[in-house]
């Protein structure tokens, strides 16, 4: 049985920081792509981050780039997310995802299906102005 855990969200003012983590089980972690995805009320789901299956490639979006940075650890089966300098415009629910793919880190992030692969519940993150 596949779980997918987030924690780490909260509350927190503007320019503060955040650390995310997702915790895997169930699965061979190092076998899948994993990025991070947030949607906002009335907002599309945005990929905010993501690393391939073999950690050759990353990306971010354009909006988080310079201030968030993600890892994964293939030998814990997390992967985590620190976010700096964070703005209003960070709000919302933040989840985890995992694909059995080989394909670049940025085609996850922007063509990843909640309908494919394995995604946790999300966690809140709410950046006060």
């Amino acid at each position: 049985q596949v779980q997918v855990l987030e924690s780490g969200g909260g509350l927190v003012q503007t320019g503060g920081s955040l650390t995310l983590s997702c915790t895997a089980s169930g699965l061979a972690f190092g076998d899948y792509a994993v990025g991070w995805f947030r949607q906002a009320p009335g907002k599309e789901r945005e990929g905010v981050s993501c690393i391939s299956q073999n950690g050759g490639s990353t990306s971010f979006a354009d909006s988080v780039r310079g201030r968030f940075s993600i890892s994964r650890n293939s030998a814990e089966n997390t992967l985590t997310l620190q976010m700096n300098n964070l703005k209003p415009q960070d709000t919302g629910v933040y989840r985890c995802a995992l694909e059995s793919t080989h394909i670049h880190a940025w085609d996850f992030c922007h063509y990843s299906d909640p309908q494919r692969g394995y995604w946790g519940q999300g966690t809140q993150v709410t950046v006060s102005s």
